[in-house]
């Protein structure tokens, strides 16, 4: 029986429950449970006086607003993903792996910010400033004029940041911060929600943009209330595979810029590299295509990349075929296998299917469904498609090829690598080839015949 005053708030996903209880109803996970004070519940407001407020002033939607201004770090793919450059005052949240690089990218971004004139700082709760100078002499950085500090108390360095003056500012993690007016541990819902929204209120009142470095669960997801994300204007994680060298920076939500954006980096034993041209980088350097594998024009916010789709098609050992797929939803593969049985007459109900997106890439765009069905049908015929062709398009239920969006940037970007075939829907006349198909038994008539 729960004492008067008192609810327990699970630390994973933030319900509230009226009792304690070894599971929560609405994460499901086991001794989440913490019991907090009811007289001053979690995001609550205090009463305030019923003295009469200001009035508001109201605008049209015709005002003119400039655009806000821009700190550019010096790292192109990170102000590429960011919109631009960073705008001041705004607070950002990254969040990935342990150990996919974090840490690299935000030292590399204030060191080259710092020397073109940006005051920096990188206040860390989680390493030591031994380990910080390090890793900077590790990357060659250190000589850039950045600030270092170690705390995990937001009261010093809240008081610390309105002190001293500074343009950006990475707190690494706000897991690792505590505040001091609540009971919870560092890391807990209430701390986290408490010290996120803190430091965002300093950025919002002229202060520094400031950058958050958030853990994630196992499945990938940011650590800590949902709220978190909510307040701050932009939401980053930086991706990799293991055993990859290739790091993406991705955008989830931007307010100063365009969602689903992506940076390219390679890391490597000094530090992380810009990847300017990525279709090269994921496409590799083979120069014979074997069966079984499709080149994808895709896009990945707003640039065009070109990647590499490989399927095998095996006979199966087993009473039931095996399907396993590396990069693209699993989801997705199964409707296409059975649009190519039901449609188009290919049946894998015997065999054993492998798709793999090669590089490391996840692909979710719709627009890889032809590519995809494409490398399946090759590696069922054993014949390969034209070393110069790249494949995109919807694959409808019916067998249908849909048109996607920017075919012509996806074009441009192939003619710039050298391809100078495409097997996609209908559409305007490109220096590339275009062979036109609407079904997708055109599709497995041309690749089973080798027409195009």
């Amino acid at each position: 029986m729960a004492r008067d005053g008192t609810l327990h708030v699970c630390q994973s996903c933030g319900a509230v429950h009226a009792k304690w209880a070894g599971q929560c109803s609405a994460c499901q996970g086991w001794n989440t449970l913490v019991e907090e004070s009811k007289a001053a519940p979690p995001g609550a407001l205090k009463p305030v006086s019923t003295a009469r407020g200001r009035g508001l002033t109201f605008e049209s939607l015709t005002s003119e607003t400039p655009e806000p201004p821009r700190i550019l770090t010096g790292v192109g793919e990170f102000d590429r993903v960011c919109g631009g450059g960073v705008v001041p005052g705004s607070a950002l949240l990254l969040g990935g792996d342990p150990g996919v690089g974090k840490s690299t990218l935000l030292l590399e971004v204030l060191a080259k910010a710092a020397r073109a004139g940006a005051r920096t700082a990188y206040i860390s709760g989680e390493e030591a400033i031994e380990q910080i100078r390090a890793r900077a002499r590790r990357m060659g950085v250190a000589d850039a004029p950045v600030a270092l500090a170690s705390a995990t108390s937001l009261r010093d360095i809240l008081t610390t940041l309105k002190r001293d003056r500074f343009d950006i500012v990475v707190i690494d993690s706000i897991q690792t911060l505590w505040s001091n007016a609540h009971e919870a541990g560092p890391g807990s819902i209430v701390q986290v929600r408490a010290c996120a929204a803190e430091l965002v209120r300093l950025a919002k009142a002229g202060g520094p943009a400031v950058i958050l470095v958030g853990h994630v669960t196992k499945d990938g997801q940011i650590a800590g209330p949902r709220v978190v994300e909510h307040m701050v204007d932009a939401v980053l994680s930086f991706e990799g595979e293991r055993g990859y060298p290739f790091r993406i920076l991705r955008a989830g939500k931007n307010r100063f810029g365009a969602t689903d954006e992506i940076g390219v980096f390679e890391m490597g034993d000094a530090g992380l590299r810009e990847v300017a041209n990525p279709s090269a980088l994921f496409l590799g350097e083979g120069k014979d295509r074997a069966p079984g594998a499709a080149v994808f024009a895709g896009i990945e916010g707003s640039r065009p990349v070109l990647v590499e789709i490989q399927a095998l098609v095996a006979p199966s050992a087993y009473g039931t075929p095996r399907r396993a797929v590396v990069g693209w939803d699993s989801g997705r593969l199964a409707m296409v296998l059975a649009v190519l049985e039901a449609r188009c007459g290919l049946g894998f109900g015997d065999r054993d299917v492998y798709l793999k997106v090669a590089g490391g890439l996840r692909v979710n765009e719709p627009a890889a469904d032809l590519a995809a069905a494409a490398a399946l049908i090759s590696s069922a015929c054993d014949m390969p498609l034209p070393q110069g062709c790249v494949v995109f398009g919807e694959v409808s239920l019916s067998g249908e090829v849909r048109p996607v969006g920017r075919a012509e940037a996806r074009l441009r970007e192939a003619a710039k690598l050298g391809f100078d075939q495409a097997l996609a829907p209908p559409g305007p006349a490109q220096s590339v080839g275009l062979t036109a198909v609407t079904r997708l038994t055109e599709a497995v008539e041309r690749i089973s015949t080798n027409r195009y």
